[in-house]
């Protein structure tokens, strides 16, 4: 049978053919280095990003050259590599150096992570393995790596064991599954999705409106409850919209409350609005992206008492828990409702029905194709402990209390309410537009960089104290640049 088989294949190749082959083989087995060039390659990049890290304490925390990076496309993909030594020089001069930078302890604008080492190390480690971490048959490892991780998340928010969920790409991803979940759950579908009323307020995220659409529930009503003068969401207000909604026919399905919205930081009052969703049978979702890991915290967990109510939460680790962005959570009170909404099979997926020792996160999720991003998390985890990740959240705290305090105290601002957590808001004393000048002066000046929105229609500016780097140094370097902008900015509009 083997020479017949030989026989058969020297038929159809011929010896140009196994010629040509070789010579593809070796072409393409550049993909696949030996270790001399990994190891070279390996040191190279190393020190690299070695290089930038040391410098990243005093280098800029926002700027932008005049060609914003374009001279990227003066290399163009070609057919010969141009060597790791030049790709490392573009990426130094036009990645590296262009814009936001996010590792910056002096970058307080929206809500930003830093980006841990250690949790590099894990990327690395998962693209060299490179396993896939969709289906427990085809890595357990990565699989119990990421449903330990989810665990651990469900019991820091006080869900039960029969809690469930995933890790995503962010929070909008996750607050996607989650009103598919609620969604089906609840029956929303047909004639009563323009009956269906979901419950948020003014400073819900915006990623709940796109869900809602892509979940095919766009018209859905909204209603927006009155905050109080923190900007939460009042009880008595929710109680008396619910009332008021079922009166008219219509049909009460979800309440999104925040622990930390992203625009000010303010955590709803989760017990009191949870004891209404209970009472009326509503859906509890809770967005906790930027708020949630403040539950490592004493003062993070008195500030977000009433979430272990929720029948959903979203946490995003690329926030407060300092890993690189594309890093969020999904965690469900009950995990077969999650399943439910997103399991599927295929004929070709058969053999992997063999190990079901765990739930694999393609069945609780929209994702089938799954990075395997847990040990971006994993590895920090156990190489540090808790213990730093509590100081740091701890620091964020205080240090926001402290940019208040000392903003409060100035002759030239004027600040929001004492912040629930880590972001603050302020403006310069005057109008919107003098308050827009100050901020187009501070990313012209780039040592800092903080971002703006509009509070109650004014021109507002916030401060977020997220990044793992940011500490009493970084705010202080802050407040001294805001007040000298702030300084020269008055002499120029007197002059």
């Amino acid at each position: 049978t083997g020479e017949g088989f030989r026989c058969m294949v020297f038929a159809m190749f011929d010896s140009d053919d196994y010629q040509r082959l070789s010579e593809l083989e070796r072409v393409a087995r550049t993909l696949d280095p030996g270790s001399d060039i990994r190891l070279q390659h390996g040191r190279r990049v190393m020190r690299h990003a070695d290089a930038y890290l040391s410098a990243v304490e005093h280098a800029p925390a926002y700027q932008l050259g005049p060609g914003k990076a374009a001279g990227l496309l003066d290399c163009p993909i070609a057919e010969t590599g141009i060597g790791l030594d030049h790709a490392l020089e573009l990426i130094d001069r036009f990645v590296d150096r262009e814009g936001i930078a996010p590792t910056s302890g002096r970058f307080t604008g929206y809500v930003p992570g830093g980006g841990l080492f250690h949790a590099a190390l894990g990327d690395f480690l998962a693209a060299i393995s490179n396993r896939y971490a969709g289906v427990f048959f085809a890595s357990p490892g990565a699989v119990r790596i990421e449903n330990q991780l989810v665990r651990w998340m469900a019991g820091l928010a006080g869900l039960p064991k029969g809690a469930s969920g995933y890790l995503s790409a962010g929070g909008s991803g996750a607050t996607l599954a989650a009103i598919v979940t609620a969604r089906d759950a609840r029956g929303i579908s047909g004639e009563n999705i323009p009956r269906a009323v979901v419950y948020v307020t003014e400073h819900t995220h915006h990623c709940v409106d796109k869900a809602m659409h892509i979940a095919g529930l766009g018209a859905v009503q909204r209603r927006h409850v009155a905050a109080d003068e923190r900007l939460r969401m009042r009880p008595e207000a929710l109680a008396a919209a619910i009332r008021k909604d079922r009166q008219e026919g219509m049909l009460p399905w979800m309440l999104l409350l925040s622990a930390g919205t992203t625009n000010t930081g303010s955590v709803d009052p989760l017990s009191p609005l949870g004891e209404i969703a209970a009472r009326e049978s509503l859906w509890l979702h809770v967005d906790a992206a930027y708020g949630g890991f403040f539950l490592l915290t004493d003062e993070g967990r008195e500030k977000l008492a009433g979430i272990e109510q929720a029948d959903s939460v979203v946490m995003d680790p690329h926030k407060t828990l300092f890993l690189p962005y594309g890093s969020g959570a999904l965690l469900v009170r009950d995990g077969a409702l999650l399943k439910q909404a997103h399991r599927g099979d295929a004929d070709y997926l058969q053999d992997t029905m063999a190990s079901l020792d765990e739930d694999s996160p393609a069945d609780l999720s929209p994702e089938l194709t799954k990075h395997f991003r847990g040990l971006r998390m994993w590895l920090p985890l156990q190489v540090l402990g808790l213990a730093p990740f509590r100081a740091a959240l701890s620091e964020k705290l205080l240090l926001a209390r402290y940019f208040h305090a000392q903003m409060a105290a100035s002759d030239l601002f004027e600040v929001g309410p004492t912040p629930d957590l880590s972001v603050v808001t302020f403006r310069q004393k005057g109008d919107d537009a003098l308050n827009q000048r100050l901020v187009e002066a501070v990313q012209r000046d780039g040592r800092i960089f903080l971002s703006s929105t509009r509070l109650g229609g004014r021109f507002t500016l916030r401060m977020a104290a997220v990044c793992h780097r940011t500490h009493l140094a970084e705010i202080d370097t802050t407040i001294q640049v805001l007040h000298e902008l702030a300084a020269k900015a008055c002499q120029d509009r007197r002059a």
